[in-house]
């Protein structure tokens, strides 16, 4: 039956081209997007999948830049720990030399004292980012992972390097005292007086003798520690036996001003005098009084009115190496000798510790790098377009629609062959 109302061919024809033109409007958009799935709409569940390991892409991205900046951390802190060896060993030559028959001690302590100060150079310049691996401020952790569980819930993971202790020791206290005539003691204070004939004026360190009542260095040495004062930019030392160090209260600390006092009058600057005044426990500190007078006639005082008199103690066990700061060949040749293996291997433990974790680390971000690079293929097999077979369907669709419209111009023809039944 033939109808002018219906045209039954026509909308089967039209139904046919609309399937057709949104298969050709998806082909266009995989090849314009280069995926087969952009959108939810496309496919709900691999979709969400997709995106799911996008964000762990990137999140193994920053994993990445995390690992390199430990990385270089750890290759700043290796350099330093086997610079710190080299320089050590250096040091060993020269206790080594110390105790052949006639040596020069007091030079060779004088090359050790420098080979010391740099290894304290390389300890504080080792740090990257604001972290120093070497100085014994403490461990790092680097993170390293991401772990996804069946539930999706993700847990970070990190690589924890321990640091090294390579610090020498260092002043752990500094204090300035100075005043005047009349007794005052105020830390900072420098001599400001301008001698005249017969003029005095001094300055007064006390050692506290733990009862708290004094303002000068405290009690409590151990075997190796050093005190210093210093005069202008003339200083003396004297180092703590374990004789002295076994003391306790103004026993000990008379011990340490007196040596001091003997090191001060050895440097005969003239027109200082220093007097030294033993304590009594648990009521005065022991005291070095030191007075500037013009004692050779001239009006003019050797020690210039700005000089200071600057008091520092040295803590041997402050730090990993801190038994190189006790060194002395002047006095003790091979107990110097007997300390260098314990300090070399310190440093070398260290460098090997380090190196292990660089091990670590290289494999962990050579790890890293090949699952983004996994996770990125396993996206884009799930949503990148296949470009070879898109390209053939283009070309069919495009048939198709040529097709489709073809026959649909022909199902719009069929109600005119009805007016020839009129003729």
């Amino acid at each position: 039956m033939s109808s002018i109302l219906t045209n039954n061919g026509a909308m089967v024809a039209l139904q046919t081209l609309k399937s057709i033109n949104s298969d050709l409007a998806d082909t266009q958009s995989m090849i314009s997007t280069g995926k087969k799935v952009a959108s939810a709409k496309d496919n709900a569940s691999v979709w969400a999948i997709s995106k799911v390991m996008e964000a762990d892409v990137k999140g193994f991205e920053q994993i990445s830049d995390s690992i390199a900046v430990g990385q270089s951390t750890l290759s700043v802190a290796s350099n330093a720990a086997e610079t710190v060896t080299d320089l050590l060993t250096q040091v060993q030559e020269k206790v080594v030399n110390a105790n052949v028959p006639g040596a020069d001690t007091t030079k060779i302590q004088a090359d050790i004292d420098g080979l010391t100060e740099q290894i304290k150079s390389v300890v504080s310049a080792a740090q990257f980012n604001g972290q120093n691996l070497v100085d014994g401020s403490g461990d790092i952790s680097i993170l390293s992972s991401l772990d996804r569980d069946a539930s999706g819930n993700v847990t970070a993971k990190s690589i924890n390097v321990s640091g090294a202790d390579l610090n020498v020791g260092g002043y752990t206290a500094q204090d300035v005292f100075g005043g005047n005539a009349s007794g005052a003691s105020t830390a900072g204070d420098v001599f400001t007086t301008s001698l005249a004939a017969g003029d005095t004026t001094g300055v007064t360190l006390e050692f506290d003798d733990a009862t708290g009542t004094a303002d000068g260095i405290d009690a409590g040495f151990a075997a190796g520690d050093k005190v210093s004062v210093s005069i202008g930019d003339q200083t003396v030392s004297y180092q703590i036996s374990a004789d002295v160090a076994a003391l306790s209260g103004t026993q000990q600390t008379d011990q340490i001003a007196a040596g001091l006092k003997s090191a001060i009058d050895a440097l005969g600057i003239t027109d200082l005098e220093v007097e030294f005044t033993a304590g009594v426990s648990g009521t005065s500190a022991s005291t070095l009084d030191f007075r500037v007078a013009d004692t050779d006639g001239d009006s003019v005082s050797s020690i210039g009115k700005d000089t200071a008199i600057t008091a520092s103690f040295t803590n041997v066990g402050s730090g990993g190496l801190g038994a190189l700061s006790s060194i002395d060949v002047t006095s003790d040749a091979s107990g110097a000798l007997a300390k260098m293996s314990g300090l070399i291997d310190t440093a070398v433990n260290a460098a090997a510790s380090f190196g292990s974790a660089a091990g670590r680390l290289e494999s962990q971000a050579d790890f890293v790098s090949s699952l983004t690079d996994s996770l990125k293929s396993g996206i884009g097999s799930m949503v990148d377009a296949d470009m070879e077979e898109t390209s053939a369907k283009l070309q069919a669709l495009q048939v198709q629609q040529q097709l489709g419209v073809q026959s649909l111009s022909i199902a719009n023809q069929a109600p005119q062959t009805v007016l020839s039944l009129f003729r």
